[in-house]
């Protein structure tokens, strides 16, 4: 690695550490392994392995772009920049502040989204500003701050996983999402853990189960329920657990006891006898873990399907000691911390609550500005989108692409088209900055030095291994120029790591804190875990072994009752449609298209039906046809599969146009993380033509 510069790829949670070797010819580097790294030790997928080729200038912007008489032209950075400042100012003026709109994304690196947070409160003074991982973890990072006190998405280190006696999957498919990842799932296999994964389809990731549970989508929450009333029922709980470590039981207890296991059978599919055995295999092992992923959080009772895992790990005593727990698969590359550093509506930086008084005042004086200078909480992710071209008229989209992966994507396309001015800052041409008034070409993560939170909570370093091409400028130069056009020169550096320390600052003593960490330690340690409150703490790769984060230091349980989909099929929309991701292709797909060999793999959209259900619509594999709901019609070939229930069809969601699988998907708002309706809604199948 003597000539290679360590780093991380740019695409999912695990940020995989690899090396970036210099090349000759249009792709300026080679990705090579690192073998060293201890979460993926070299290994790398498909993605991370041809990541370079989105550093190629054919693939990427490399110029500033204005929209002159309907058509997006080159212009300079100077024209760029004066044009997007005269967009956000006069919408302010005429509007008030609170007309600007500020939406940021998953992949920022810490320093990015801690700066978007501070330039919209400190710069803008808009209370309008939220990220699309609102559309990722937020329904998990709700049920674990409900429970625990704090949110986390694991709060163990990957390598606990293979030690556990159980380990329960929810709606995950890492095999395919992030495959280094499932060498943890054959280790717990091979060290004769026990793996239940539950999901609709039999994916990659159940093929590799010990028992797979196959439920309706939007019925987690029941199943859940029916799998914790047999516990009680069977005299499974860890009474003594409850006693010292929890609050709250007698209510859930209650709750759970009200979901009769044939009832459950009805409402998920899955049949009793397979619900036994789930409980008999988590309770039978030493240990057990549950791991939710966008299954069950992407739905309008996300949070509450959530709190009915947590309670399931809570009254078997599987939590708060080592090698059990509840944690999430986070999606994004900086899902994690891009939650952490104030993007959010409602945060502040250190995952400080925005309406807290302590918190605004700790957070401006680190930024030499009144606690009540700072507006309030916002609307979230899909509201503030919703409210495009109404309350608010002028937008800034860094890092996001809504056309492709926002619910109702139709509805969101037709929003940012109805605003009077649109700026987006990113790395390619996507489907929402072709409807942009002021494009920006920035760096990209081989070409700019930050950090990143993965889905451990652990602390890592990307390093710029080359510099940008001609044209190229980073997020923290764009924001400093526009701060500095709109009156405040200050307190913008452009330096990534001047930028963290004083993130560091910000997020001293909230629930992320990153006091000490610094850059250097980060090298040396390939990672520190948060909170992390004085340079010579350790860290904290385990939470919750003494006490929870709560002010009592006891797990919260939470009594929730199951209710149906906001959406359920009927005579018209007789099916369940369901969305993911595949192998080759990430989130909505505006890098990935771009490299051939992952094109080649994937090549486009299609739409999953059981043979049962194709034979009933006279459908053949290949047939091309249309799927149906309130919100819209696509149209993909027909793949045949007896992985999936017959009364549901599965679509990836990675293309745009007629094949964009969100133009179905319901914005139904969960009503405490205001997570949309991903991964259930009404269909029906039919011909093309």
């Amino acid at each position: 690695m003597s000539d290679a510069t360590e780093t991380h790829c740019p695409y999912c949670a695990l940020q995989c550490g690899m090396g970036l070797r210099p090349a000759d010819g249009p792709v300026p580097v080679t990705v090579v392994e690192r073998p060293a790294f201890p979460v993926n030790q070299g290994a790398l997928c498909g993605k991370g392995a041809s990541a370079a080729a989105v550093l190629a200038p054919g693939a990427r912007l490399t110029s500033p772009l204005v929209r002159v008489d309907g058509e997006l032209r080159p212009a300079s950075w100077p024209q760029a920049l004066d044009r997007i400042a005269a967009g956000l100012a006069g919408t302010a003026e005429r509007y008030g502040r609170d007309a600007v709109g500020v939406f940021g994304g998953g992949g920022l690196t810490n320093e990015k989204a801690y700066a978007l947070g501070k330039f919209a409160r400190v710069v803008l003074g808009t209370s309008a500003i939220d990220y699309n991982g609102r559309f990722c973890m937020s329904s998990a990072a709700a049920g674990g701050i409900r429970a625990f006190g704090v949110d986390r998405g694991l709060p163990f280190p990957v390598a606990d996983i293979p030690r556990a006696g159980c380990v329960i999957l929810v709606g995950g498919n890492p095999a395919e999402t992030m495959p280094p990842f499932v060498r943890y799932l054959r280790e717990l296999k091979e060290n004769g853990g026990r793996l239940i994964v539950v999901d609709p389809r039999r994916t990659r990731t159940a093929e590799l189960a010990d028992l797979h549970l196959a439920p309706r989508p939007g019925t987690d929450l029941a199943l859940a329920l029916g799998m914790l009333h047999l516990v009680v029922a069977d005299g499974r709980t860890d009474e003594e657990f409850i006693a010292q470590r929890t609050t709250g039981w007698p209510e859930t207890r209650d709750a759970a006891m009200a979901h009769w296991p044939e009832h459950v059978e009805a409402v998920t599919g899955v049949p009793l006898p397979q619900l036994r055995e789930a409980v008999r295999l988590f309770c039978g092992a030493p240990t057990g873990m549950v791991l939710t992923a966008r299954g069950p959080e992407q739905q309008a009772k996300g949070t509450d399907t959530v709190s009915a895992w947590i309670n399931l790990c809570l009254a078997t005593g599987n939590a708060g000691r080592p090698y059990a727990g509840y944690g999430c698969l986070t999606g994004q590359g900086n899902g994690q911390g891009g939650r952490e550093h104030g993007q959010k509506a409602d945060q502040l930086p250190g995952y400080r609550k925005l309406d807290d008084p302590a918190a605004r005042a700790h957070v401006a004086a680190v930024w030499g500005v009144a606690p009540d200078s700072l507006p309030g909480p916002g609307r979230s992710a899909y509201e503030l989108l919703e409210s495009l071209g109404g309350e608010v008229r002028a937008l800034l989209l860094m890092g996001s692409n809504p056309v492709v992966s926002a619910p109702s994507s139709t509805r969101i396309a037709e929003r940012l088209g109805s605003l009077d001015f649109l700026a987006v800052s990113d790395v390619v041409l996507s489907e929402t900055a072709e409807l942009a008034d002021v494009v920006l070409p920035v760096t990209q993560w081989a070409e700019e030095t930050g950090t990143m939170t993965n889905l451990e909570g652990r602390v890592v370093l990307r390093r710029k291994a080359v510099d940008p091409p001609e044209g190229v400028r980073s997020d923290l130069e764009v924001l400093r120029a526009l701060a500095e056009r709109l009156g405040r020169p200050e307190g913008f550096p452009t330096e990534p790591e001047e930028v963290f320390e004083e993130l560091r600052r910000a997020s001293a003593g909230g629930a992320a804190d990153y006091a000490g960490i610094s850059y250097p330690r980060i090298a040396a340690e390939d990672g520190v875990f948060w909170p992390c409150p004085e340079p010579d703490h350790p860290g904290t790769p385990r939470l919750f072994l003494d006490r929870f984060a709560t002010p009592d230091g006891r797990a919260r349980f939470t009594a929730v009752q199951h209710r149906p989909a906001a959406e359920e099929p009927d005579t018209d929309y007789p099916l369940r449609l369901t969305t993911g991701r595949v192998l080759a292709q990430y989130q909505s797909g505006a890098q990935t298209r771009r490299v051939e060999a992952l094109n080649q793999a994937a090549p486009g959209a299609f739409v999953e039906l059981h043979p049962v259900l194709a034979e009933r619509l006279g459908v053949r594999e290949g047939d091309r046809v249309a799927v149906v709901s309130r919100r819209g019609r696509t149209v993909t070939p027909a793949r045949l599969t007896a992985a999936i229930r017959p009364d549901t069809v599965f679509m990836p969601f990675h293309w745009p146009g007629e094949a964009n699988a969100n133009r179905h998907t319901n914005p139904a708002l969960d009503p405490v993380s205001r997570m949309p309706e991903f991964k259930a809604c009404a269909v029906r199948v039919e011909a093309a033509d």
